[in-house]
């Protein structure tokens, strides 16, 4: 949780927030979760220890910020994705699903967590346990939102699964690719097809 005084410029907390975020994820990547501390990341950002407690929080706060910093790229992708095809729903689905895979493909954070769910960094782990419920509500949550512009004959729980089912089977390839980003995304977005009518 920020602590920032009140009339505190937001621009030069976020920049800080962003900093420190940056400086996390190039500890994770290059040397482990088990690497960062509050001081190193003060020391690297050129602020007090008290200061990235004051902007972030606890080490977990820390990963939270991270995980989820990441995941707003990632769905910034979805959104637009959706926004370029309004009328084709099957298109908006196989480019979210193509933007995201590729993006995936090269991200190095998400080459350290999947290290870590292979059990390269154990104290990672928990935390991405504990916070992949909240990032699959959030990601399905966008989706549904974006769905909201077309025309689907689904009930509501019919439609629910379906979301469910295709932000699943996205994030099962970003996590164990089995193809090319286009290749995989056109067999997901062949699967919504065929379930979203």
């Amino acid at each position: 949780m920020s602590a920032q005084p009140a009339g505190a410029s937001p621009v030069v907390v976020g920049g800080l927030r962003e900093r420190l975020c940056d400086a996390a994820q190039a500890v994770i990547t290059n040397e482990g979760w088990a690497r960062v501390t509050m001081a190193r990341l003060a020391d690297e950002v050129g602020v007090s220890r008290q200061t990235v407690y004051n902007e972030i929080g606890t080490k977990n706060d820390l990963a939270e910020a991270v995980v989820l910093r990441e995941l707003d790229r990632f769905l910034a992708g979805v959104v637009r994705s959706f926004d370029e095809n309004p009328d084709d729903l099957v298109q908006a689905i196989r480019d979210s699903a193509r933007r995201v895979l590729k993006y995936a493909q090269n991200n190095a954070l998400l080459h350290a967590v999947v290290s870590a769910t292979h059990g390269a960094d154990t104290e990672l782990l928990p935390l991405l346990t504990t916070h992949a419920e909240s990032l699959l509500v959030a990601a399905k949550m966008v989706v549904g939102e974006r769905l909201e512009g077309y025309d689907i004959d689904l009930e509501p729980d019919r439609l629910d699964a379906s979301i469910d089912m295709v932000v699943r089977l996205v994030l099962s390839h970003v996590m164990q690719p089995s193809a090319d980003p286009a290749t995989t995304a056109d067999d997901i977005a062949w699967v919504a097809e065929k379930v979203l009518g």
